[in-house]
């Protein structure tokens, strides 16, 4: 068998792929690629040009599958333990809700409203815009994170009573978050202030967090 992840490690999008891949146990090899300056012919495996795109060099080429959702679901169908879609179609259809919800209003929040103005921008040598990053703290985040207090209430998991797709999506976006130098306010949003910190301490989490975290740290003293 033989895995490879391609896109770098900062992405939230590549660290769901990671993650997934890490709570199946499953080994593979990641060849950092940035979106900003892929290699040639990435257009090729990723029409798109986004990140992440994984390999499967048991399988005859064409063997890629770009977007972090379809190779997901398919590292779910290959490498079926430990499961981590719910087996209740109900369950999975809420599950797969979170993973949208996550990939799209959270990421656009705490991507481009903050985790691009105050990192990707210090990479790419630009001023960050504050009135961005103010308004997406005081405007855009606080519903979102209104909403999954509500949702995670004093449950362990999202969906279910085990770790799922739900939770290894929404999560990842918050490793940017925090990147960002911020943090979930416990007096405002308690239960997904615990939440959050239970998920990111899990040994798939922390491996990538301390990975990235001394490289983030460097760009934001920048």
């Amino acid at each position: 068998m033989g895995l490879i992840v391609y896109g770098a490690s900062l992405s939230p999008f590549v660290r769901k792929v990671r993650v997934v891949l890490a709570e199946k146990g499953l080994k593979y090899e990641h060849d950092q690629v940035s979106p900003f300056q892929p290699p040639p012919n990435f257009l090729d495996i990723s029409p798109l040009r986004r990140i992440p795109v994984l390999r499967d060099t048991d399988l005859p080429e064409p063997n890629t599958l770009p977007d972090s959702s379809i190779i997901c679901d398919y590292l779910e169908h290959k490498f079926q333990r430990p499961p981590l879609y719910p087996a209740d179609p109900y369950q999975r259809g809420r599950a797969l809700w979170f993973e949208e919800y996550a990939d799209s209003v959270l990421a656009q929040a705490c991507g481009l409203g903050l985790f691009f103005e105050r990192v990707v921008k210090k990479m790419l040598k630009q001023p960050t815009d504050e009135n961005v990053v103010a308004a997406t703290l005081k405007e855009k985040l606080p519903p979102l994170f209104g909403y999954l207090e509500r949702e995670i209430g004093a449950r362990k998991f999202l969906v279910g009573d085990a770790l799922s797709i739900a939770d290894i999506s929404i999560c990842t976006m918050l490793v940017n978050f925090e990147h960002a130098g911020e943090k979930i306010d416990p007096a405002r949003w308690p239960e997904l202030a615990r939440y959050v910190d239970e998920i990111h301490a899990r040994p798939s989490f922390k491996s990538c967090i301390d990975e990235e975290t001394p490289f983030v740290q460097r760009m934001r003293a920048a």
